[in-house]
């Protein structure tokens, strides 16, 4: 019942993924202040001429130059006034806000939340926090494409978005925001981390307990993790693992004993519970050892 119910939470985090990374993606094409009527159909936004919106010879958009594109180009005082918005054909869903000869490449999502139209005024102050919140939606969607792929944890998403480029702040705001949609849950990784590492992988709670230090889990985190995985379930791992390579050893006994505890210690087994394993393995073959010396962890 339990591996049910962890099958049923991993498929609605995937769909809920699924769902956010759609809603990101998603197209809405808006030209001008027409285009947020309801009673306007999409098709009408559709039919605009490439002219009206992309080289309208009145807006003087044709003399704008790769320079002039950029908040930084923007005059610090003074209203500046939306003269076309036009779709880029590359990349997808961002749009070209023009400002006279001054132009920014924004996002859909952001366009639509700050209502980036056709005639709307804005400051440079005003154009600051638009451009700001642009670069979060552009990493939170770097973040979405890294977890499509698999789960991640925090640090994993952290150093992703490090490696794209974003500044820490930024970087910082996105962590924030997937994990109140409970798009990533360090807690819920660590955990089917573990069971699925023991149950499967065949390796024990220290190798597991390494691995999710290296992911970035926070030890309260692991250690809670790892008290969900029951010592039956460790030692049947384990016993599995040992039955094999104790038959595929040749040698004394003693010699298998060292090649099969040397295994399973290298697959991160505790070493009270190598030792369980061995003399449960040789009892289990009919064999006498008259040596019971305890593995070192």
């Amino acid at each position: 019942m339990k591996g049910k119910g962890e099958s049923r939470e991993r498929d609605f985090r995937d769909m809920k993924l699924r769902g956010e990374m759609e809603r990101a993606q998603d197209v809405v094409d808006i030209s001008d202040e027409d285009c947020w009527d309801p009673g306007r159909a999409l098709s009408t936004n559709k039919t605009r001429k490439h002219s009206d919106t992309f080289n309208d010879s009145s807006s003087g958009f044709s003399s704008v130059q790769e320079s002039a594109k950029g908040i930084d180009a923007f005059p610090a005082d003074g209203e500046l006034i939306i003269t076309s918005v036009s779709l880029l054909k590359r990349p997808k869903h961002r749009y070209r806000i023009s400002f006279g000869t001054y132009a920014l490449e924004i996002h859909e999502d952001v366009m639509i939340k700050y209502r980036l139209m056709k005639g709307s005024v804005f400051t440079r102050e005003e154009l600051e926090e638009i451009v700001l919140a642009d670069e979060r939606q552009r990493a939170y969607i770097d973040a979405l494409t890294a977890l499509s792929r698999k789960m991640r944890t925090s640090y994993e998403i952290g150093m992703r978005l490090e490696e794209k480029g974003w500044s820490k702040e930024i970087a910082e705001d996105v962590l924030k925001r997937l994990r109140e949609e409970k798009l990533i849950d360090d807690a819920v990784y660590a955990q089917e981390w573990a069971q699925q590492r023991v149950r499967s992988r065949g390796k024990g709670k220290m190798w597991v307990r390494h691995e999710l230090r290296q992911k970035g889990v926070e030890k309260p985190l692991i250690e809670e993790a790892l008290g969900m995985v029951s010592e039956e379930e460790e030692l049947n791992s384990a016993h599995g693992l040992a039955l094999k390579k104790w038959r595929s050893s040749t040698g004394e006994l003693q010699d298998r004993k060292r090649k099969t505890g040397a295994f399973l210690m290298r697959r991160g087994y505790s070493g009270s519970l190598v030792s369980r394993v061995l003399r449960n393995i040789i009892e289990q073959e009919g064999l006498n050892s008259t040596d019971d010396e305890e593995w070192e962890e």
